[in-house]
């Protein structure tokens, strides 16, 4: 089993998203001893913000391409190959401002990618990324599973749609919610990773 850790967190050792994020990996290892974990940290390698060129290069049949599109897709394309190369995506996503960190997104941005990704075929679109397992390590200072503020919650939602999109409708999602609220946060992470069943 290859397992893809991605990281999105800012916070390094205090993350929520990545210690969850690292006791899912582990709970993965465990249960396949021979599995190998490559870990991309989206923060420390960010992936640039989609500008005019990229979209070109996306857009431009690469026998066409320019030095500057060759270097422009290659963000993309390396994405694309390492999620294409694992078995099981582990992706850690802290809330902010209701919503997944911007290099998730930007992430994002360069995988989900017409012809390579997904395509529009005769009975609509088609993800074309298939057979993986997702499982999202989300962290949220408060409680957003459930409750007054489930409706605020835009980061499962999300991912959810875009990645089931690209063909990853394998997901279940695991949180570490309360963080910031004086009567949950000690057993916040605790009562996260007891529930983790793969």
């Amino acid at each position: 089993m290859k397992i893809l850790h991605l990281i999105s967190s800012p916070r390094s050792e205090a993350s929520f998203s990545i210690k969850l994020g690292n006791a899912i990996v582990e709970k993965l290892q465990a249960a396949n001893p021979n599995s190998t974990v490559k870990v991309h940290n989206l923060v420390k390698t960010p992936f640039p913000h989609l500008e005019e060129v990229h979209l070109n290069s996306f857009f431009t049949p690469k026998e066409s391409h320019t030095p500057e599109l060759t270097e422009a897709v290659k963000h993309s394309d390396d994405a694309i190959t390492e999620i294409m190369d694992a078995d099981v995506l582990v992706i850690g996503v802290p809330m902010y401002n209701f919503s997944i960190h911007s290099t998730l997104k930007a992430w994002i941005d360069h995988i989900a990618r017409a012809g390579k990704t997904f395509r529009y075929a005769e009975n609509g679109p088609e993800g074309l990324v298939k057979n993986k397992k997702v499982y999202l390590a989300i962290s949220t200072g408060g409680v957003y599973s459930d409750g007054p503020m489930k409706a605020y919650d835009f980061t499962e939602p999300y991912l959810r749609v875009v990645l089931g999109f690209l063909g990853m409708t394998d997901l279940a999602a695991f949180r570490v919610e309360g963080v910031s609220v004086p009567d949950l946060k000690d057993q916040a992470l605790e009562k996260a990773v007891a529930a983790i069943q793969l």
